[in-house]
C-alpha cells in the first residue's frame, strides 16, 4: 500500500495512542499527510490535558507517521472545545484547502469505564458525573469535530469519514456493553456513521463505523505487563504478580491492523459501496488482503459470531 495515499490529506482526531496512533501510522505507511490531534503534548506550554496520566504524546505520533513514509503534523486540540476545533479547521483550510480522510477516534473514557469488577453496575449505582463525562468524551467530541471539519471533506468528491467504535452493529444490537453509559456511547457512534453517511452521500463522500477487535493498545499491554514484541507471554501462567490474559487474547491485534483497514478503505476507488455500514478490521483484512504487523489476519468478531461458547473445541488459530 506504499504511496497509495500520497497527496491525500487525512485528519486523525484522537491520535495520541491506541487505535488513533495505529490509524495515523498506517496512513503514514501509505504516504498520506496526516494531521494528528490530541491533548497530550511534548510542549510544556500546552494547556490541554488528557484524562489519562500517560507518557504518549501527539508529537510522537506525528514523528512516527513521518518515519513510516508520510508527513505527520501534530495539532494539540481539545475536541470538547468548539472554538479549538473551529480554529483547527481554519488552519487546515489555509494550509491544505481540504480533507480527504477524517477519522473520528476521540474517546478517553477508559478510566471512567473501570475494570471488570465495576462492569454491569446498574445506572442508579453509577457515578452520574463520570457517566456523563463518558458521553461527552465519546459522543459530543465526534459531533463537534464533524460540524467543523466535514465542510472540508466535501470540498471535492471522494471524501471518507471513519467513526471508530467498539463492537459490530449486530453484536452491539444484541449485547449489553459494560454499562448504560458505555453501551450508549458505542452504539451512538455506529448510528452517527449511518446518519452522516446519509448527509454525505450527495457530495460523493462515504461514512463508515469501524471497530477493531481486541486491541493491543499501550494501556492493554501495560495491563498484562507485556510489550508488543512479547504480547503472547500474557497467555501463559507467570505467577500471581503477572496477570494472565484469557484465551481470546490470542486473537488480539495491534493498533496498526485497524489502521491498515482505514488505509485500505481510503485507497479503494469503490469505497462508496461501504457507505453507512459498520465494519471491522478482520472483515476488511479478508476483503482487501492486508495483514497485521506480524503477517497474520486476526478476526475475533468472526470468532465471536461463529465459535465462542460452542460446545465443540475450536482452534483459535483458524481465526488468525
Amino acid at each position: 500500500m506504499k504511496d497509495s495515499l500520497r497527496e491525500r490529506i487525512a485528519v486523525v482526531a484522537g491520535a495520541t495512542r491506541g487505535a488513533g496512533r495505529g490509524i495515523a501510522a498506517a496512513l503514514g505507511e501509505a504516504g498520506a499527510t496526516v494531521i494528528c490531534t490530541g491533548r497530550s503534548s511534548d510542549s510544556p506550554s500546552a494547556s490541554a490535558k488528557s484524562d489519562y496520566d500517560r507518557q504518549e504524546t501527539i508529537e510522537e505520533t506525528a514523528r512516527l507517521v513521518s518515519r513510516l513514509g508520510g508527513t505527520g503534523i501534530a495539532e494539540v486540540v481539545d475536541h470538547l472545545v468548539p472554538d479549538e476545533v473551529a480554529a483547527l479547521a481554519a488552519r487546515i483550510r489555509t494550509r491544505h484547502g481540504r480533507i480527504d480522510v477524517l477519522v473520528n477516534n476521540i474517546w478517553g473514557g477508559e478510566l471512567l469505564v473501570g475494570g471488570p469488577p465495576q462492569w454491569n453496575t446498574p445506572i442508579w449505582n453509577l457515578d452520574l458525573n463520570k457517566g456523563l463525562r463518558m458521553v461527552r468524551l465519546g459522543i459530543e467530541t465526534h459531533l463537534v469535530t464533524s460540524h467543523h471539519l466535514l465542510p472540508l471533506l466535501i470540498e471535492r468528491p471522494g471524501g471518507l469519514l471513519v467513526e471508530v467504535t467498539d463492537g459490530t452493529a449486530e453484536y452491539n444490537a444484541a449485547q449489553y456493553r459494560i454499562s448504560v453509559f458505555y453501551d450508549l456511547v458505542k452504539s451512538s457512534v455506529i448510528r452517527l456513521a449511518f446518519s452522516q453517511g446519509h448527509e454525505l452521500a450527495p457530495y460523493g463522500a462515504t461514512a463508515v463505523a469501524l471497530t477493531p477487535g481486541w486491541l493491543r493498545s499501550e494501556m492493554m499491554l501495560d495491563n498484562y505487563k507485556v510489550g508488543e514484541k512479547n504480547w503472547r507471554d500474557a497467555l501463559t501462567d507467570r505467577g500471581s504478580s503477572q496477570p494472565k490474559a484469557p484465551p481470546d487474547f490470542a486473537l488480539s491485534e495491534s493498533p496498526r491492523y485497524v489502521g491498515r483497514a482505514v488505509a485500505a478503505l481510503a485507497a479503494d476507488p469503490e469505497r462508496r459501496k461501504w457507505n453507512q455500514r459498520t465494519l471491522n478490521s478482520g472483515e476488511l483484512a479478508r476483503h482487501y488482503g492486508f495483514t497485521d504487523i506480524d503477517g497474520s489476519r486476526p478476526d475475533i468478531w468472526r470468532y465471536i459470531t461463529e465459535a465462542r461458547g460452542s460446545a465443540q473445541a475450536v482452534a483459535l488459530d483458524e481465526y488468525r
